[in-house]
């Protein structure tokens, strides 16, 4: 191919990317932000409403990912029809869907309902456990409307149109802090409910975001090839049980990630309040720069499953490399900007030396594991769009869980492997999960593209046989 061609080739498909990628990386920032205001507004009623938060925060969020993790399949199922021109098959995925996001969001919300007993082997303070359960069941009651609204961003997503999420997660930021401003101090009638007004809020965003997603897509004309409101269809095992078979794998191997961060909170939890705010500011910003690639992934999920759709799997294994080799290119700019400015971000944050110490150090890490971090997601969203989830999971799950906790362990909490470093240890365990799953999911990448490949070509061989 001529180095012009190529050229264009590359540019067009960037172009694509980012026209799918960047609106959604504007909608996961306005998510983060909706947390980071849940937290600055419940902090200035007192110690205790802030305490609350946090401990429902760290239940909730967890389900809400695993939840959206299983609900990606529709993407990938979404992406494979509409590239392949099976507009009317469309539909009737989109409403099994539906049974499945209602049905999880079901369930998320009777086991957050019933939380207590989770809080109390945490050690949590009876009067706190009582708070932290209100605004827990409080936040439970928009989970079904958020499995819903999941699965209309998962089809609009599918289908390449994800602005709609962005403008509705701006939306939905925009209304959540007037709401939290009425509930939480008790304005325009209403009576102050604190921790559980700001549980109030986020249901009614939640209720928002669905509603206007529905509003979105039956008045769009985007949509109307997919006929997805044509009819109504009861739920059909038979066609949820290959989302769940897909879906599920996403979800474990999303809430395996997400928790190995909480596990090592736990583990840093003895080792005083200065080495915990230094940790959680570095795990804050890392978290906020991480919704980039995150949203990459994402993009790439549909840009493969469009591309195996119509029957182009070297198009899929292109988009693909491109991806993972725009991942790295970013990871340049964020981890170069973490160690030339660790100690100003960190001031951000805190205004305490020694916690700024601690972060600044610990920034060193967090630039190193950019570039592992970057290809393991880019990866894992290329195998969704292969439709190649259950060998991800397991990768994941023998990355974190059986390198880098283990290794972060022994590093920083033992004398097994020289004196104990604390957080730079558990860290260090971080670097080395995620470089085993960054290596093993490209592995794995490859070997997906190669089959796709190999089965199109096959393929193509019996139809010319037939003719």
């Amino acid at each position: 191919m001529p180095i012009g061609t190529r050229i264009e080739r590359i540019r067009n498909e960037l172009r694509a990317l980012f026209a799918i990628a960047i609106p959604m990386t504007v909608a996961q920032l306005a998510t983060t932000a909706m947390g980071f205001v849940d937290t600055m507004m419940s902090g200035r009623v007192n110690a205790h409403e802030l305490a609350a938060v946090a401990l429902g925060n760290s239940i909730w969020v967890p389900m809400l990912l695993m939840m959206n993790g299983i609900i990606l399949a529709t993407t990938a199922k979404v992406a494979q029809h509409f590239g392949a021109g099976h507009h009317e098959r469309i539909g009737p995925l989109v409403r099994q869907s539906l049974w499945m996001g209602l049905g999880i969001g079901l369930l998320c919300t009777l086991l957050m309902w019933n939380a207590a007993p989770l809080l109390r082997v945490m050690g949590v303070q009876a009067e706190l456990v009582d708070t932290s359960m209100s605004y827990l069941r409080a936040v439970a009651c928009g989970f079904p409307a958020m499995g819903l609204y999941q699965v209309l961003r998962s089809y609009s997503d599918g289908l390449g149109h994800s602005r709609p999420s962005m403008a509705i997660g701006i939306l939905g930021l925009l209304l959540n802090i007037p709401l939290n401003y009425i509930f939480i101090y008790g304005k325009l009638g209403m009576p102050a409910l604190g921790a559980v007004g700001c549980g109030w809020t986020t249901a009614l965003v939640m209720s928002f975001m669905l509603a206007g997603m529905l509003f979105w897509i039956r008045r769009s004309p985007h949509y109307r090839g997919s006929a997805l409101f044509a009819r109504f269809d009861w739920p059909c095992w038979s066609q949820l049980a290959p989302l769940l078979a897909l879906g599920t794998p996403i979800g474990i191997a999303v809430f395996a990630e997400v928790s190995i961060f909480s596990v090592i909170a736990l583990l840093i939890g003895g080792l005083g309040e200065t080495v915990i705010s230094g940790h959680q500011i570095s795990l804050s910003f890392t978290s906020l720069i991480f919704m980039i690639p995150l949203s990459l992934g994402m993009a790439v999920t549909v840009r493969v499953g469009q591309s195996l759709g119509r029957g182009a799997p070297r198009d899929a294994r292109f988009v693909a490399g491109l991806g993972i080799a725009t991942s790295l290119v970013y990871a340049c700019f964020s981890a170069s900007g973490m160690l030339l400015f660790s100690e100003p971000i960190a001031r951000i944050y805190s205004t305490d030396p020694a916690v700024i110490a601690i972060a600044s150090g610990l920034f060193v890490y967090a630039a190193l594991f950019q570039f592992s971090d970057v290809v393991q997601v880019t990866a894992a969203g290329a195998l969704r769009g292969y439709q190649d989830t259950r060998m991800t999971m397991i990768f994941t799950l023998f990355a974190y869980w059986l390198i880098g906790l283990p290794v972060g362990y022994l590093l920083g909490l033992t004398d097994w492997m020289g004196p104990p470093s604390g957080p730079v240890g558990l860290w260090q365990g971080l670097i080395a999960g995620l470089s085993c799953a960054a290596l093993l999911l490209s592995l794995r990448l490859h070997y997906s593209a190669h089959r796709a490949i190999v089965k199109s070509a096959a393929r193509a061989r019996r139809q010319s046989v037939q003719a």
